[in-house]
């Protein structure tokens, strides 16, 4: 009996040791794992949008790499035809952004009110939505390319490359805009790291294919849009396949229900992204305008080397907006005022101290980074890098606007944003680019985005002084 007694107290300290070890187990994945509902700290913060920062940064890495071939094993005309068409290519695919955005901070709000079945219904309308919209504008785009590119001023061989290069990227467009729209929705669902393996797995067989099609098969500029189809497609699949069958998260495809009022408030809500983006894009045909003006196919092929440099950097803010909006939104939808000025204030922190690294790195590395792409000639590296150090100055003020516009986003205030994102991406940047050379000369274009960058900052401070009451973050 005295055996039995000590095998069974034995076998119940046992017990005990194996519940305590799998408490910490389950109290480590709990920590390990953050939700919206979370208090975040820095720490907390840095972790939770890190894969967005990560999945930014690494898009616009093989777009980098995208021009590197395309430079240096297809030619200089090439390289300067991808640029050209490329802002008209990016309008095309810009309502991913809309609907990812704008459905990003309506899903998580709706999360932070308790709502989960009609949070999964509106996602799989946006879904939706997304596909028919990339089939019918990929449809238009290709049928009205040439035209376009004619009314863009491309002639001659460009022409012709801008063509063969933009039809196969347009017929990659419907997956494109699903990447674009997950992108912000993975975050949403509480999956930040699905975006990131994602975006790596689509960048890896672009970059891949750019090696293959173009340093080994020599296919030309054919091969360089192939390889970035090629990326596009599999990184709109992933993320639909993973949404469509059952899965960890917080989100998943069920059988959609139609509502335009919920549409409506996605696309008003997200119309600041689609600004942006489409802004962003005209000022690039704009810059492109007058760099033939002043400086040439040469002023082109240096503008396109800096704005891949620039993508870099700037996927940085873009990335932690990206990951924080979700997070503002669910507080916002909750009630949760005091989190909302933490969020505020420790954002704002993390984009000067980051705004001020960028610009120091920049300065220095100007000119080895533009020797990247424009190496083989002395005349134009010193043009591209004289150029970038100019340029560089804005990434003193483009954290701010660009978190500005995507924390109103986030708060459901569509309005607000937009008119940053007007205001930031066209008025400013289209009159500074105008204006400026009249008095500068090529240097007055280089300057035309610090001028924009640094107005749109005083827009931004006094839209936050504004709304402060009725949001409650100040």
């Amino acid at each position: 009996i005295h055996e039995r007694l000590v095998g069974s107290e034995m076998c119940i300290r046992d017990s005990y040791k194996i519940m305590g070890l799998n408490n910490r187990k389950e109290n480590r994945k709990m920590e390990q794992t953050i939700q919206l509902s979370d208090h975040f700290g820095y720490r907390r913060l840095i972790r939770f949008t890190i894969p967005s920062i990560l999945m930014m940064i690494f898009t616009s890495i093989y777009g980098v790499v995208d021009g590197f071939f395309v430079s240096n094993f297809v030619g200089k005309t090439s390289f300067a035809a991808v640029n050209f068409i490329m802002p008209f290519l990016m309008i095309t695919g810009v309502m991913g952004f809309m609907f990812g955005t704008g459905g990003s901070a309506l899903i998580a709000k709706i999360m932070g009110e308790g709502k989960k079945e009609k949070a999964q219904k509106i996602f799989s309308l946006l879904i939706m939505a997304t596909i028919i919209c990339g089939i019918v504008i990929g449809a238009i785009s290709i049928i009205f390319l040439r035209p376009v590119a004619v009314f863009l001023g491309a002639r001659g061989e460009m022409l012709e490359e801008c063509i063969i290069y933009g039809r196969i990227i347009l017929v990659a467009l419907p997956f494109l805009m699903l990447q674009y729209a997950f992108s912000s929705l993975a975050v949403t669902a509480e999956k930040p790291k699905l975006g990131l393996i994602v975006t790596v797995t689509a960048g890896v067989i672009n970059m891949v294919g750019d090696a293959l099609f173009m340093a080994v098969f020599q296919w030309g500029i054919a091969g360089a849009a192939m390889a970035s189809a090629l990326g596009q497609i599999v990184g709109g699949i992933i993320p639909l396949v993973y949404f469509a069958r059952k899965n960890t998260s917080r989100l998943r495809i069920v059988r959609p229900e139609w509502d335009g009022r919920a549409l409506l408030r996605i696309c008003t809500n997200g119309c600041s992204e689609l600004m942006s983006n489409i802004s962003m894009s005209v000022v690039g045909m704009l810059y492109n305008t007058q760099l033939m003006k002043y400086a040439g196919e040469d002023g082109v092929t240096a503008y396109g080397t800096i704005m891949y440099v620039n993508f870099i950097f700037i996927a940085i803010f873009i990335g932690y907006a990206t990951g924080v909006a979700p997070v503002i939104s669910y507080h916002y939808g909750a009630g949760n005022t005091k989190e909302l000025k933490s969020l505020l204030k420790k954002s704002s922190a993390l984009i000067l101290i980051s705004s001020a690294l960028m610009f120091g790195v920049s300065e220095l590395m100007a000119k080895p980074l533009a020797g990247i792409f424009v190496g083989y000639d002395a005349a134009l590296l010193d043009m591209t890098a004289h150029g970038f150090s100019i340029y560089a100055v804005s990434f003193i003020f483009a954290g701010i606007a660009i978190f500005g516009s995507a924390f109103f986003t986030a708060l459901n205030d569509g309005l607000t944003s937009a008119v940053i994102s007007f205001l930031r991406t066209l008025l400013f940047e289209c009159a500074s680019v105008m204006i400026l050379p009249l008095i500068l000369g090529l240097n007055g274009i280089w300057c035309s985005i610090v001028v924009a960058e640094f107005m749109a900052v005083v827009v931004t401070l006094i839209f936050l002084v504004v709304k402060r009451k009725k949001y409650g973050y100040w």
